[in-house]
This record gives structure tokens, sequence and C-alpha cells, in this order.
């Protein structure tokens, strides 16, 4: 600890003892921005497993029962870019602090939740933490680590939280199993706590500049009418199709408030989201690209395990296992990835990545004849690989690309991105699936959902459905690909720069 705390005198040092010093603490930084970041990650995928449990003992549809993971998912999608830009005014240290302590708060209250709609309240509470703890993650690193170092650690960010995501199904079984489906929340009690008093201690001290901007209200309230807006019709899209009335309202609120938003951000001194920084291709190529990589990956974890169960006949742990190649591949390769990056530049591994995605999504497409489990472990493989090598390659390319007084907002979008790519992953090839089934003589004209049309489905309705799903996720994929060729080329061979203000400790 006395080396840490010794780093704020870092530049007065002689150099050798200042290099110790300054190592040590960084990658304590960043294990307090994992245990957070992987926290709020976890989440997203934990409650699933737990929302039949959660029906029965409330004796609530499952309709509703739903929203305490939709309501999780759209707040924290809204939040992100909105809490990057207050980081980027008052601190980020200080907002991830203040995040470890809502998070906490709202994972006791979601565990004495009395009843759903308390429980959904809890979650949209929760999510606002989550927000906090994923906006300021990768922002924070980006802060700490030099150069050289940067890439490397951005890799085993992205490993940790892709490998949280996945294993939060089977923690989550665990914990509903042997002690309660309230466990999954009581859980992040302790953890939270701790991570919290850590933070205190070791994240560094930013001097804030509320003195010289100022909150941009207007911005903020029609940036979340205008995403809620969009991510409900969507949402809504699925399960009631696009006709419906809700829908259309939903959708024309959505669009409305997004053209406001824009017109109001390009007029105001301090904007939420500054629209200037989409002038420079590699952020517009980061967010894009990353918004389009998780979308396709979403989409194929939401309906691969009905192909596996329903067409298959293979048994929910099967499938599980069949699923893990995804992460496992994904975790292992990530940190790697991050360290080549700072060697050789982010473009061509930001196009590798794509196009690996691209490829383990079109192996999918023959899905009626590679039937045997080794051959769809190794597509499922290829496609953790893909997204292992692409996402700490490009979000170090994106981060040091940032103004570092934009580096909370910009890493809140980043991870808005992969929000919003597994809302509309999931929710538009649900509904591309279902019509595809339906050309195909599927008899769900009645059902919207795609979860709910599968008991309708013959088996060649469904392969017809799933065929089609996957074309348009290669596509999209190859899509990702396009963006990262046309990455300026001297990006592989020259690291750009990492903006480091100064910081000391807590």
């Amino acid at each position: 600890m006395n080396n840490l705390l010794t780093f704020p005198h870092f530049r007065h040092r002689p150099i050798g003892e200042g290099l110790i010093a300054r190592q040590r603490w960084q990658w304590a930084v960043l294990g307090i921005v994992l245990t957070g970041a992987t926290m709020s990650a976890l989440d997203i995928s934990i409650v699933n497993i737990a929302l039949p449990t959660i029906k029965d003992e409330f004796g609530v549809r499952l309709s509703l029962v739903e929203w305490v993971s939709i309501a999780y998912m759209i707040v924290l999608a809204i939040s992100l870019p909105i809490v990057g830009r207050l980081a980027d005014i008052y601190g980020r240290s200080l907002l991830y602090n203040i995040g470890f302590g809502i998070f906490v708060i709202g994972s006791a209250l979601c565990g004495l939740a009395p009843n759903a709609v308390f429980l959904i309240v809890a979650r949209a509470m929760q999510a606002i933490g989550a927000g906090l703890l994923q906006a300021n993650s990768v922002a924070l690193i980006t802060q700490v680590f030099r150069t050289r170092e940067l890439g490397r650690a951005l890799g085993i960010q992205a490993a940790t939280q892709a490998t949280a995501m996945a294993l939060g199904p089977f923690i989550g079984a665990v914990l509903v199993a042997w002690v309660g489906w309230r466990a999954i929340f009581y859980v992040n009690v302790p953890i939270g706590i701790v991570g919290g008093i850590a933070a205190h201690f070791v994240l560094p001290r930013y001097h804030a500049r509320a003195g010289r901007a100022r909150i941009d209200y207007p911005g903020i309230v029609l940036f979340t009418a205008a995403l809620m807006g969009l991510a409900l019709a969507v949402n809504h899209a699925e399960a009631h199709g696009w006709n419906s009335l809700t829908v259309l309202i939903e959708l024309a609120l959505g669009l409305v408030c997004l053209g406001a938003f824009v017109a109001a951000e390009r007029r105001t001194k301090s904007p939420t989201i500054d629209l200037g920084l989409f002038r420079h291709y590699r952020l517009v190529a980061g967010n894009v690209t990353a918004f389009l990589a998780y979308y396709a990956l979403f989409a194929v974890l939401f309906l691969l395990p009905f192909y596996f169960e329903q067409v298959l006949g293979y048994s929910t742990l099967l499938s599980g296992v069949l699923l893990m190649p995804v992460p496992a591949s994904m975790a292992a390769l990530a940190p790697f990835a991050g360290a080549a990056c700072d060697r050789f530049g982010a473009r061509n591994l930001t196009l590798a990545g794509s196009c690996m995605l691209a490829a383990g999504t079109f192996m999918l497409i023959f899905t009626s004849a590679v039937r045997h489990p080794a051959l769809l472990v190794i597509a499922m493989a290829i496609l953790g690989a893909g997204l292992g090598i692409f996402t700490p390659a490009n979000n170090r390319a994106t981060m040091a690309a940032t103004p570092r007084d934009k580096l909370g907002v910009m890493g809140g979008l980043l991870n808005m991105m992969r929000s919003l790519g597994l809302i509309f992953g999931i929710d538009i090839s649900g509904m591309l699936f279902i019509m595809l089934a339906q050309y195909q003589g599927g008899s769900v004209s009645s059902v919207h959902n795609a979860s709910r049309a599968l008991a309708f489905l013959s088996k060649p309705a469904f392969l017809a459905g799933l065929h089609g799903v996957m074309i348009s996720l290669a596509a999209v994929a190859l899509l990702a690909a396009v963006f990262c060729w046309f990455r300026r080329p001297e990006e592989a061979s020259r690291p750009a720069p990492v903006h480091h203000e100064p910081i000391e400790l807590m």
C-alpha cells in the first residue's frame, strides 16, 4: 500500500522507483474497475434463469415478469452516455464510487422486493448504478494506463466481462436451486461494499470541471425519451407486430425526440454528447462496429439454444455446454489480442476479428447439415474468437482517439452500443425469424414473440427461419468488417497516443 500511496509524487521521484509504483498502482486500478464492471455485466444475464420462479412466487403474468430483465437493459443503455458525461464533469472516480453505492442499494431492494412491480423499479435503480460502473470502466483504464499497455488492459477487461455475462445463467441457476432467487441479488451486496471501499482508496482523484461546464438537462431529457421510445418500439414490435398502435406511437416519439436531441446538441455549448466527436471516422467506426458485432453475437446466443433443444433434441445442459466455447474463446484470446494491438495497431485486428465473426455465423447457416456437436463447437469457438480479437482492439482504437475530457462519454457510448446490440439483435432477429418461418408455412400467424412461437413451428419452418437469420447476421458482421477496412492504414503501424491528465490518488 505504501507504494500505491507514493504514486501522486511519481513525476517528482527517480524514474525507476516511480515506474514500479505506477505499474503496481495501475493494475490495482484495473482490479477495482473489473470488480464493478463485471458485477454489473453479470446482472444482465443472471436474472433470466430466475424469471419463471419469480413469476410463480408473485403469481403474475410472464409478460410483466419479463420487465425485470427488460427494464434493466433499457435503463442501462440510456444511462451509459449520460453518466459518462457527468463523470467527465465531476470526476470519474467519484461517480464510479457512487455507482457502487447505488448498485448495492438497488440489489438489496431487489432481494427484499414484496411484489413484481417493486422488483422492476428496484432493477431500474440497480441499472443506474450499473451504468455508473460500466460507463467509467473503459475511461478509467484509458486514463491510468500507458499507451503501450492499454490494449492489454482493455483485453483483460473485455475477457472478464464476457466471461461474467456467459456464466450468469449458470451462477443464477445454482443460486436459485440451492438458496432461492433472492440470492442472485443479495450476492452483490458484500461484493459491492468491499469494491466501493477499495475504490475509495485506489482510484485516481480527478480534478472536477464542474466550474467550467454545465449539465445539459434538455439534452438528457430528449436523449432519454428518444432512446426509450425506440427501444420500447422494437421490443413491443417483437411481441405485438409493427402495426400495433402502441408500437407506432413509441416509434414516432423516439424519432421526434431523437431529431430534437440532435438539433439541441448542435446549439448548446455544453452538450451531453458532443456530436462533433463523430466528425472523426475512427470514433464513428468504433461505435458502429461495436453495435454490429454485438448485434450478431446476442442474436446467435438467443436463437441457438432453441435449435439445440427443439430441433436436435439436446438437453438443456448439453445446450449450455455447446454455447460455452463463445465466452471461453473470447476470454482466452482477448488479453493477447489487446497486447498485440499495443504492438501492431488496431486496424488489422478489428478487421480480422469481424471477419472471424462473419465466418462463425456463416458456418451456422448450414445448421441442418452441421449436426455433429464437435462441428457446432468449432463454429461457436470461431464466433467467440472473433469477438475476443475485435473487442479490445476496437475499444483501444476508439478511446485512444478520444479527447481526454470526453473519455467518460465515449466509454459510455461504447458500452451503450453493446447494450443496444443485445436489445436490437434479439428483438429484430426474433421478428425476422418469425417472418421467414411464416413464409415457410409455420403456424404462427397470431404469435409475434419468437420464443413463444417455437411451440407452433414445424422443423422445416424452424430451419427456414434460423437459416435466414444466420444469413442476415453474417451480412451484419461483414458490414462491420467493411467499416474496419476503411480505418486509416497508419493505425495498424502507429498506435495513437492516449491523453493522460494530471491525476493523484484519493
